[in-house]
Formats: C-alpha cells, sequence, structure tokens
C-alpha cells in the first residue's frame, strides 16, 4: 500500500533555488546521479569487505543509464549498496541530508586503503533532477536484504512524496526520470548521453553502461528506415523491445596511476584529448601533492601556441576533477592567468565544494595547490630549458609573451620567471637567444650593468648607431624585439643585483668619456642646436658613437623611441606628453667637426640650421623611426649637395 508524507524542509522553495540559482546547466542533473551512483557502489565494496556473503556472487559493478523514448523516460541504476524504507525517508525526504557524511565517519576506523572514494549521495545533488523531470520515482533494494523489501519512493517535488514496498531482484537502485517536454529532444537522445558521459564522469573507475532501444536500422546495418513520421522503428521480439548496451566511459584515469606505470604514447594520446593539440607535448608534469589536501596533478606545456590561443577565449586552467568526477572544465583557480596554455588536470579527492559541486569553499587549498602547481611549472619550464634548448625555444617564440605577463603579477616568482626569459642580443647568433643568466656569466669584470635595446626586429636593432661603442669593446646588448617587453621593462629593473640599462637613454656608464677639451672646443656650438631643431631637447657630445655622425636618446626616466612608436601604434599616444629627445654628436666625425668649425667662423650661417636639421633625420631614421616632413629633408639635401658639387 502506497504511504504518501511530506518532505521535512520546504522543498517548493529549495528546489526553486536548486534549480534556478545552484547550477548554470542542466546537463549537470546526469553527472550528478552517476556520482551518486558511483558512490553507492564503493560503498557496497567497502560493506562487503569483511562480508563477502551480502554480494550474493553479483560482483559484476557497473552503472547502466536507460533511455526509454516510448515512456520518455532516463533510468540511471546501479548494484551499488542500496537503502531500506527508514535511510530512503532520511536520504531523500529531507533536502541537502547526505548519507555520504554519516559513512565517511564510519569509515574513518577503517584502514586507508579499505576506505572506499565517495563523492555524495542522495544530497541536493540528487534532486537536480527535478530540472528536467516533472516525476522522479527510485526503486532500492540494501545490500543483503530480500528480494520483497525493496521500496519505491515517487514525488513530482512539489512538497510530497509516496512510499510503497515493491521488488526488486537485484540489489542497487533505479532513478527514474519522467522527462519534461522541453528536456526529452536532448535528454532522450543516446548521443547527447554518451558525450555528457564521456565529459563529466569519463574516468570514473566503475564502468557506465547506456542502453538504447534497438532500431530497424541498428538491427539491419542498413540506411535508416523511417516509419511514415519520420521515426526510426524499435525492433521487437516476442512482443518485448530489444535492447542494445555498450560501455560509454574510458575509466582510464592515468593521472591516478604511478608515473612510472604511464607510457609516453599514453601521455600523447591524452593530452591530445586534453590540449587539442595535434603534436606531442614539449613537457608532462606528473605527481602528487600532499599538505593541506591530497591531490594529483597531470599537467602538460605545448611546444607550440595551442588552436585555442587564436581565438578570444577568456577560459583557462586545468580540469578540476573530484575522485574522477569532472567538476570544472577550467579551473582558473589553480592556475595564474600567465601560465593559461598549460592543459591537463588536477584531481583533489579532499576538496571541500559547496551542494553545487560547483563553486570551491575553501580558498585556502586551492590557494595551496595553486602556489604548489606554479611552483612546478615553473620548475619544468626551467628543466626544459636546460635539457631541450631548442624545443624551449619553440615554445617560447610562440608562448613567451604570455609568460612574460607574469613579471607583471607575481612577484613572489619574478626572478623564476626572469630565468626562464631569452632574448637575441649584439653578440649572439641570429635565432640562438640567450638568457640573462648567460648574458651575466660572460660580463667582463668591468661591466656591471645590463644593457638592452628595444627595436622592431634584430636587423633594426643591430643598424641602430647607438650600439657602436658596445660592438668595439664586445659589450653585448639584449634585443627587446617583442612589443610587450616595453610594457614589462618597469617589473624587469634589475636581475640578480645587475641594474637592467638602456643602451638608448642617458648616460652609459662604463664607457669612455668625453675629454675636456672637446667639451670646450664644442660647448657653444651645442648650445644652439635647441634653436636650430625644433623640438630638441639639446645636444652634447657623444660616447656611445664610433662611426656615426649622430643619433637621437631619450633621457633617463622618459619612455624610448621604440615605446613611442608602438603607443602610436596601439593609438594609445593621443593626449599623452611627447618625451624630448636628446642628440648626441660624435665629436671625431668629419661632419660633425666641420660644422663647429662653419659655426666659429659664421655662427648664423644657413647651412648650420639645414646640417643640424638633416643629422636629426638621419637620426630619426637610423633608429627606425619615421620624420614628420620628408620633402623638406630632401631638398635640405639636394641643396646640401647642389652646394657641394659648385665648391
Amino acid at each position: 500500500m502506497s504511504e504518501t508524507m511530506e518532505f521535512k524542509a520546504e522543498l517548493k522553495q529549495l528546489l526553486h533555488l536548486i534549480t534556478h540559482s545552484l547550477y548554470s546547466d542542466r546537463e549537470i542533473f546526469l553527472r550528478e546521479l552517476i556520482s551518486n551512483a558511483s558512490d553507492a557502489i564503493n560503498k557496497a565494496k567497502f560493506d562487503s569487505l569483511e562480508k563477502d556473503h551480502l554480494l550474493q556472487n553479483d560482483k559484476d559493478w557497473r552503472i547502466t543509464i536507460r533511455v526509454d523514448k516510448d515512456l520518455n523516460t532516463l533510468t540511471v541504476t546501479d548494484n551499488g549498496v542500496g537503502m531500506n524504507q527508514e535511510e530512503v525517508i532520511q536520504n531523500l525526504g529531507t533536502i541537502a541530508h547526505s548519507g555520504t557524511k554519516a559513512f565517511l565517519e564510519r569509515s574513518k576506523e577503517a584502514m586507508a586503503s579499505n576506505r572506499p572514494d565517495l563523492i555524495g549521495q542522495f544530497g541536493v545533488g540528487f534532486y537536480s533532477s527535478f530540472m528536467v523531470a516533472d516525476k522522479v520515482t527510485v526503486i532500492t533494494r540494501q545490500i543483503g536484504s530480500d528480494m520483497a523489501d525493496a521500496v519505491s519512493w515517487t514525488s513530482d517535488g512539489q512538497g510530497t512524496y509516496s512510499l510503497e514496498k515493491t521488488t526488486r531482484s537485484r540489489r542497487g537502485t533505479d532513478v527514474i526520470l519522467h522527462l519534461k517536454e522541453d528536456a526529452r529532444e536532448n535528454f532522450l537522445e543516446p548521443y547527447t548521453i554518451q558525450n555528457l558521459v564521456r565529459k563529466f564522469s569519463d574516468f570514473l573507475e566503475n564502468p557506465v553502461f547506456l542502453e538504447n532501444q534497438v532500431t530497424e536500422n541498428d538491427e539491419n546495418d542498413e540506411t535508416k528506415p523511417v516509419t511514415e513520421n519520420g521515426e526510426t522503428k524499435p525492433v521487437t521480439e516476442n512482443g518485448e523491445t530489444k535492447w542494445e548496451s555498450k560501455q560509454i566511459n574510458s575509466s582510464k584515469a592515468i593521472w591516478l596511476r604511478s608515473k612510472s606505470e604511464v607510457t609516453q604514447d599514453e601521455y600523447t594520446e591524452f593530452y591530445k584529448q586534453v590540449g587539442n593539440d595535434f603534436e606531442p607535448p614539449a613537457k608532462v608534469i606528473h605527481y602528487s601533492g600532499e599538505g593541506i589536501a591530497e591531490f594529483k596533478v597531470l599537467l602538460f606545456i605545448p611546444k607550440q601556441q595551442p588552436y585555442d590561443f587564436e581565438f578570444y577565449n577568456p577560459k583557462f586552467g586545468p580540469k578540476l576533477y573530484v575522485q574522477r568526477v569532472l567538476i570544472q572544465d577550467h579551473c582558473s583557480d589553480l592556475i595564474p592567468p600567465y601560465l593559461r596554455f598549460v592543459k591537463g588536470v588536477v584531481d583533489c579527492p579532499d576538496l571541500p565544494l559547496n551542494v553545487s559541486r560547483e563553486i570551491l569553499q575553501d580558498n585556502v587549498t586551492i590557494q595551496k595547490i595553486k602556489k604548489d602547481i606554479t611552483k612546478e611549472i615553473l620548475k619544468s619550464l626551467k628543466d626544459l630549458k636546460a635539457s631541450e634548448p631548442e624545443v624551449y625555444q619553440k615554445f617560447f617564440k610562440a608562448l613567451g609573451q604570455v609568460l612574460k605577463e607574469g613579471l607583471r603579477i607575481d612577484f613572489e616568482h619574478k626572478e623564476k620567471i626572469m630565468d626562464l626569459m631569452l632574448f637575441e642580443s649584439l653578440l649572439g647568433e641570429a635565432d640562438k637567444p640567450s638568457d640573462f643568466a648567460d648574458y651575466v656569466a660572460k660580463m667582463s669584470l668591468e661591466q656591471k650593468d645590463i644593457f638592452h635595446l628595444g627595436a622592431e626586429n634584430r636587423q633594426v636593432a643591430l643598424a641602430s648607431p647607438v650600439l657602436e661603442a658596445f660592438r668595439k669593446r664586445s659589450i653585448n646588448v639584449l634585443f627587446l624585439t617583442d612589443p610587450v617587453d616595453q610594457f614589462i621593462l618597469p617589473y624587469m629593473n634589475e636581475y640578480r643585483g645587475r641594474k637592467l640599462v638602456a643602451a638608448d637613454q642617458g648616460t652609459i656608464p662604463g664607457l669612455e668619456s668625453v675629454s675636456k677639451e672637446a667639451e670646450a672646443s664644442f660647448a657653444d656650438f651645442l648650445g644652439k642646436w635647441k634653436d636650430w631643431v625644433p623640438g630638441l631637447g639639446g645636444a652634447r657630445l657623444s660616447t656611445r658613437l664610433e662611426e656615426s655622425p649622430a643619433c637621437l636618446v631619450s633621457e633617463d626616466g622618459q619612455s624610448s623611441a621604440h615605446m613611442e612608436r608602438l603607443l602610436k601604434r596601439m593609438g594609445r599616444s593621443e593626449g599623452m606628453p611627447v618625451p624630448v629627445r636628446t642628440i648626441e654628436l660624435n665629436p671625431k666625425h668629419p661632419f660633425v667637426n666641420a660644422m663647429n668649425t662653419l659655426y666659429k667662423s659664421d655662427p648664423n650661417s644657413p647651412k648650420l640650421v639645414d646640417s643640424a636639421n638633416v643629422l636629426a633625420d638621419l637620426a630619426t631614421i637610423g633608429e627606425g623611426g619615421r620624420i614628420e616632413n620628408p620633402l623638406l629633408l630632401v631638398q635640405r639635401v639636394v641643396t646640401m649637395m647642389e652646394a657641394g658639387l659648385k665648391s
């Protein structure tokens, strides 16, 4: 006889909260029911350790999902521990009650190796069924009980439920969802169910089977025959619908296995699956973490830019599992954004979750795991750089721009990130970048600072006249040719006690100074340049130049010419103060000496104005910049050439 009972909680309000607030996707219900079924099986395994007879020789552990389009039902079945009537009332009659919590307390006394892995049983997760079903029936038989002791529980989620005795041939539980009309199109399709299982529950240790009706198409293995209404016809045998069953989860959670047990081919296959890549990974990171919580990590560093980097994709982070069940597809709380190219899996059985399994409750635990993972990734990148420099160079060329973001946001690991930087350089070979450590190791005893120069590319940098003195003295200069380099320079001002100094800014320490005689000889001449060249900050004699007559430099604290050009290209220069440039003149160059001699004899000569502006324009072109009036430059050069030919 059926007995109607009321829920102990105000289920209408709570179910509204569950279906509209706690879960972001309706499809989550299937993950919850499968997780519950897996927990029930693990409990049965645990209970049978000392009471094997309870299993009644039924050790074919499995979870079965049956799709019945005739009845519009979706049924999730397990042969786990099951429930008696009292447990049904306790677990299903009270919202947010969890049988798992009580069971875990009892299992603490067991040896660690014998404890089952649980996620949660019949708590709020079970009630997510009402997102897609207007009625739910649970038929369950407790382990060790008789067939006639089974219990049937039915509810429409509107405040009451009914209980009655029934029969069940095996222990375990059936959860039968009578699907709402708007849920049938998706959740009665075997293809959809299979995809959801592979998304959320592919790595459960217990096999998940899908049962669906055999159609004429399946039976005859021919092109789909249809009925008049356009649907396939179920195949019957002796008046009964035929069903087919196949396992749809892989059960191969390789991150839970020992590193020594996993082959490189298995790593590569798994990486291609989670990383959407066609090449093997550059580096595999596989380890177990301990501390506040135990966790398993399997991460991959790609050789090249992942496919999804080509499109704007704000989602990043490894997949987060709790005992093989997917909780988040992209857990950005587990890695910093500058490591977003890393793909893989983190599995934390002790991770505290709230009732929806989607929002992490214990930030202390997550931050601990994040800190540990960040350290391991940076260590692995350092190992890759040392052991396989060519592979690392390929990686850095594709993803170094992303890695450099860490210098701006992760001060704790700043030095480790700087150790991973690569730059081409004045004394280095093309396409063979070096790092800061290599630069410092090759410095002379007299050199105190690390010099760098921002430029469009290596060729432009090599042509810069500001490098002439460095080249002559074999002082290396790092080339910062990545646009992002200019924006991270303020966070990269020193390396292991060595200052980073721009080769085209201020005065360069360590270079020979200009003689006092030259300073005195050119003093008045230098003072006139601000009058001759509009917008010029001043002029001085250069220690940088060996062959060129002039170059332009920025003063200390001002942005470089390369930074100016980048901001203009990005459309961000408007409204910003224009840096005042200083022209440096080579006192050993014949043209500069000729100008100084002319100034002393005829300080008002128009040739001086033309010559000064031509030198300033040529210096701008020499550093890779653009002049404001190319036509005026041409006219002045032609005038000077004509004068030269006539003399």
